[in-house]
This record gives structure tokens, sequence and C-alpha cells, in this order.
């Protein structure tokens, strides 16, 4: 038996709701826990994040949940959460439109998104919910303007005539991405000038706080968004830095807004949550959310928690803005993290448990470099040895780790999306 194994066996915590003290009391005085997922199709994955978070935010404090989801949908979710509106949950969740959809419209989310508007019906401090992604260009465009005019006209004016620049590319992001091809410049200019003209404007005492943290949040975006799909064309900066810079610095604004004792909850793929620098992620130049939490706000206050599973179903597609299929998922190869897990059940006694990661234990075989399973939006299950395991060192990557031995397919909700948009996970099909 290797000393990997071995240290599994001794450290592993059973699974189970009524038994996830030692979890909770590692997360519970951290100003941000990061959630984490192997992919974005996996029933049990969203239901582990759903117990975690609710006992975090019934128990300890936590403000609000930001997940990797496009701002306007998800402001949308945390409207109806806020109110008193006769609206439907499902009808709330339709508006996430953007391929893949089964992201957010699902019925795991559903019962999530009851069970914290009931939760905010019964208590005063309310509970948010928050889209950290960078895609919603044209969506961001229009609720800046939405929003302006009722709240500033004369500013709403000034920012449409800048946004004007884009108008011939209404709502189709892939045009104007080829668009920059033939006109380098773009519309750069002009989203700066508009963010810049929103971010000028002083925020009054008794104004509608919320309005102008929309407004903002979505000016910002328009400006990202815009510089993601220039980095996508011209590779001068990588897209994916773009995009999770872009989602640190959200989660940083947003945890402002809620007030300096405020606490966060994130939910992501492993990819985007467990630290940058425990993966080969960092010798491409590459970084993320899990990592900038760190080194932001020190790794004694940011708790990453990632997720892996040895065998099952899962909800994902076998192209970009393909039909939504679920797929077998075939058993984790040998040497792989997930193997390592399956293969000390007998011996845990346990098929789904969890294992905490003390970071001051530098000579933990748990440290060792195994590949770790990641499913992205795009599958092909015969595949996998491609491009779906992340060179991983654990302990590292991660303060805890949830495995479940067998996984299901999560059940999407009847949902459309528009074949013009660029997917929520673009470009890291097979990753994320």
């Amino acid at each position: 038996m290797s000393d990997y194994q071995q240290e599994i066996i001794e450290n592993a915590l059973p699974l189970d709701r009524e038994k996830l003290t030692p979890l909770i009391d590692s997360l519970k005085n951290k100003k941000i826990v990061m959630l984490g997922e192997a992919s974005h199709g996996t029933k049990e994955f969203y239901e582990w994040r759903q117990y975690i978070t609710q006992e975090l935010v019934m128990n300890h404090g936590f403000n609000f949940v930001a997940v990797e989801g496009d701002w306007p949908p998800c402001q949308k979710v945390n409207q109806f959460l806020r109110s008193n509106n006769k609206l439907k949950s499902e009808d709330v969740l339709a508006s996430f439109n953007r391929w893949p959809t089964w992201m957010w419209a699902n019925t795991e989310v559903l019962w999530f998104i009851d069970w914290l508007k009931e939760w905010n019906r019964n208590n005063p401090v309310q509970v948010g919910f928050h889209g950290l992604d960078v895609y919603s260009l044209f969506e961001s465009m229009d609720q800046v303007v939405l929003i302006l005019n009722k709240i500033d006209p004369k500013l709403a004016e000034a920012v449409q005539k800048k946004y004007a620049c884009l108008e011939s590319y209404r709502h189709n992001e892939k045009a104007y991405a080829k668009s920059l091809l033939k006109a380098p410049e773009g519309c750069q200019k002009e989203v700066i000038a508009a963010l810049n003209a929103t971010l000028r404007e002083n925020i009054k005492s008794g104004s509608d706080q919320e309005a102008w943290l929309d407004v903002k949040q979505n000016a910002q975006i328009v400006k990202n968004a815009e510089n993601y799909y220039r980095a996508m064309v011209f590779g001068d900066e990588d897209s994916w830095n773009v995009r999770d810079e872009h989602m640190m610095s959200t989660l940083s604004k947003l945890l402002e807004h809620y007030g300096p004792e405020s606490k966060s909850i994130v939910w992501e793929h492993n990819t985007h949550i467990g630290d940058y620098r425990a993966t080969n992620m960092i010798n491409n130049g590459q970084v993320n959310i899990g990592g900038l939490a760190r080194e932001i706000f020190g790794r004694e206050n940011v708790g990453l928690v990632g997720f892996g599973t040895f065998v099952g179903s899962v909800t994902a597609s076998y192209a970009w803005d393909g039909p939504t299929i679920s797929f077998d998922v075939p058993e984790a190869p040998e040497g792989s993290v997930e193997f390592a897990c399956h293969d000390a059940i007998s011996e845990v006694g346990c098929s789904d448990f969890y294992l905490l990661f003390d970071p001051s234990n530098h000579h933990s075989a748990l440290t060792q470099v195994k590949g770790h399973r990641a499913i992205g939006v795009v599958y092909d299950p015969m595949l996998e040895f491609r491009g779906n395991y992340v060179p991983t060192s654990l302990a590292n990557r991660y303060d805890g780790f949830i495995f479940l031995n067998r996984t299901h397919s999560l059940t999407p909700l009847k949902a459309g999306f528009d074949v013009h948009k660029f997917p929520e996970t673009y470009p890291y099909g097979t990753r994320v």
C-alpha cells in the first residue's frame, strides 16, 4: 500500500450530513469559503454544496453566495430572493439562457433557491446571490442603460452614446470578436469611457445602493468582457486570466459592499477554486480565483474545498451549443487521485468521505502530484485520458476534499439557449 493511500485511510471522515462538524468547524470562521465541483453536470456536487452552504448560512453568519455565472441573471435571482413577488423560482432560473443552461437552470439549484427564499423570508439579515463571470457583454450593456434611466437619465444618455459603437453587433459576441481582426481598436475606448463615467458618479447618501452596485458592476463587465474577447482573438493577455481576475475583483467588491465583517461562499469548478500554484496552471502563466483569494486575503481567511468522483454519469454535451446529454463517466484510471480514493474504500469503511488538510504538514504524502479528474461542459468519455486529469498536489490545492465514489447526472430545467452567444466556460470546454 502506498503512503498516499495510507494517509487517505488514516484521515478519511464519513460524508454524512450528521457528521459534517469537523468540515464546518474548519470553514466557519473563514471570510471566504469556496466549494468546487469536478464537473458542471453532477447532481451530488450541487447537493453537497447546498448542504454545506446551509450550515454556514444558518449557523455561522455567511452573507452571500457567489457563483460561476453571469451577473445579470444572477441579479434576477438575488432580487427574487429579497422580494415578496409571486414569481416561481423556475421562471427566475429561466433567465439563465446562455449555453450551457444546465449549469444553473437545474432542479438542484431550484431546490436551493427555494430554500434561500424561505430563509430570507424568515430572517432579518438577507442572504444574497451573485454572479462572478465576465461573459455578459451585451446583457450588461443593456442593464447599465436600463437602470441609469431610472436613477440618472442624463448619465444614461451619455453612456448609451458610448455604447453605440457596439450596436451593430447586437447580442452577438462572436461577430464582435471576429470584427477585431479587421479593426483591432474595436470599441475599447468607448467602453472604458462609459465605465469611467459611471465610476466617477458619487453615490449620494440615501440613494439606492443596490441599484448603483448593479450599474457599476455591469459597466465593469462590459469593459472586461470586451477585453476578454480581445485577449481571446489576439492572445496579448491570457483570456483565462482576464476571466479569473475579473471574478476575483467582483468577489472583493461584493465583500466591500456587504461590509467589513461580511463572509462569502463561492460555487465554482475545481479548476477555478483549487489553488493554481498546486497544479500545472502555474507553468502556463495562469492564475485562478482560489489562488488569488489566498494571496489577497491570506490562506488563514480562505477555505478551499474540492470535489471528486470515481465513476457514474454526468450532464454535458459532445460539442459547443450541442444537445444536453447524460454521459456515462468511466472509472478513473490507476494513478489518479480518484483511483486512490476508490481503492481506499474497503479500509475506510464507506464509499463517500472527505479529507481535511493541515497546511503546516509539508511532509504529507497527499502533497504528491497525481492526476485529478476535471470534466467540462464538452465531454467525450472515450478521450478522458487526453485532457481530463489535472496534475495536482491535493493537500496544497485545497483545504479539504470531498470524494463521492459514484455520482449521477443532474436534471436540467427546460430552458432554451442562444447559439450566437459564447458558452459560459469558453474556451476550456474539456476542463471547466
